[in-house]
């Protein structure tokens, strides 16, 4: 589950990590007040962030502006930040990461201007080919990671830590190091490292970035933050469950979610619906090892209802980029015959228009090819997962041949 960033500082200032002072607001009105109750502290300088669970912002566009100043904006006075807000709330912001669609702002984020000595990048993330918690770290912050990593790799250090030891004083030391620091400000530096481990181990957090990470003056603080969470774990973390904004994610998602199925919708061609998360993994590679494109994962369960495959099978042709579906079921808990009814229902539903192979094996086998055959469908049946993958691939390939 992602966040805002104005909810990820919030949860950082709990565990000491400094943060400018910032407030949120849900309508103009709400910005130009967080500005005023800034300036009354004292601030000269605002900074106005469009929130959306996206990054790029302050190099994005909003779609059909008069400007192309972005969704980050400077601000010296509180009338340049009510012509701000005016010019984000409500509208729709295209980033790298949003693709051509964008997002549309509900949310913004009125902050402190400070006076930023230099930036640097770092998060913290799970390295599985370690099995370990790691921080990466680099002195060119500010910039996609990506791009440091193929341009400058060694301008990104890498430091894993020992899950039975936590974090110590000589991995803040290495990191410091790494970003060139010394003195007060590798002092601050090592002490915002431990905290934002803590914070990252204490919440079940995937993702804490921080980027970019600053000095301004002897002090290290966090400018910008991004923070995902392992959904499997929310259920310790009320708290962190009601940060979700349900108009951020993608619809599908949210009703698979919803219905207990878990979907992530990809860039390709190809709807898969599988029951068992490496089954599914496994039926998206063959896919592409024949030259196809999977357009999702979508892993049904292994105690789903011929109600829920419906619901699945109508996710996966929601998506107009779906020209062939491919169905991978090993029947074990879950029964072939339950999911042949769930795919001849809904596929009699959306009058389906795009070649469905299925591959059944398992419980109940040869009831669920009956109701399959049985239902009129032009449904193509394969007798193992290679095969399946060469019909759905060479299906897709025709029919969009032929459209």
């Amino acid at each position: 589950m992602n966040i805002h960033e104005y909810q990820a500082k919030e949860l950082l200032e709990k565990y000491d990590v400094a943060v400018p002072k910032g407030i949120a607001a849900m309508s103009v009105d709400d910005a130009v007040k967080a500005a005023e109750e800034l300036e009354s502290g004292g601030s000269t300088l605002f900074v106005i962030k469009a929130q959306i669970h996206a990054g790029g912002r302050g190099a994005g566009h909003f779609k059909d502006a008069s400007d192309d100043k972005g969704g980050v904006r400077l601000c010296k006075t509180v009338d340049e930040v009510r012509t701000a807000a005016e010019a984000m709330m409500g509208k729709t912001l295209v980033t790298k990461q949003t693709g051509p669609d964008g997002k549309e702002v509900q949310r913004l984020y009125v902050t402190d201007g400070v006076d930023i000595e230099k930036e640097y990048y770092c998060s913290v993330v799970l390295d599985r080919g370690q099995s370990k918690v790691a921080f990466m770290v680099s002195t060119e912050g500010g910039m996609d990671i990506e791009e440091v990593a193929e341009s400058n790799p060694e301008k990104i250090i890498n430091v894993a830590i020992d899950p039975e030891a936590g974090f110590t004083r000589a991995d803040g030391e290495k990191l410091a190091t790494g970003l060139e620091l010394s003195g007060a400000k590798a002092e601050s530096a090592i002490t915002l490292f431990g905290n934002l481990y803590k914070c990252y181990m204490e919440l079940d957090a995937e993702v804490v970035e921080i980027n970019p990470l600053i000095t301004v003056g002897d002090e290290v603080m966090a400018l910008d933050a991004k923070m995902s969470f392992d959904g499997n774990a929310l259920y310790r973390h009320p708290e962190i469950k009601e940060l979700r904004d349900e108009s951020e994610e993608d619809a599908n998602e949210k009703l698979a979610a919803d219905n207990e199925l878990s979907y992530v919708r990809l860039d390709g061609n190809i709807g898969c619906m599988v029951n068992g998360a490496g089954l599914a993994m496994s039926t998206m590679d063959i896919i592409k090892l024949y030259g196809g494109e999977p357009a999702n994962f979508l892993d049904v369960g292994g105690g789903a209802t011929a109600e829920r495959v419906t619901i699945a099978f109508k996710i996966i042709l929601s998506d107009p980029a779906v020209k062939g579906i491919l169905v991978n079921i090993f029947g074990g808990i879950m029964k072939c015959d339950v999911i042949a009814e769930g795919v001849v229902a809904a596929a009699k539903e959306v009058n389906l228009s795009v070649p469905l192979v299925v591959r059944l094996e398992g419980t109940n086998v040869k009831e669920g090819k009956r109701i399959m055959a049985a239902s009129g469908l032009p449904i193509i049946s394969a007798d193992n997962l290679d095969d399946a993958a060469r019909k759905v691939v060479d299906a897709t390939k025709k029919a969009q041949a032929a459209a």
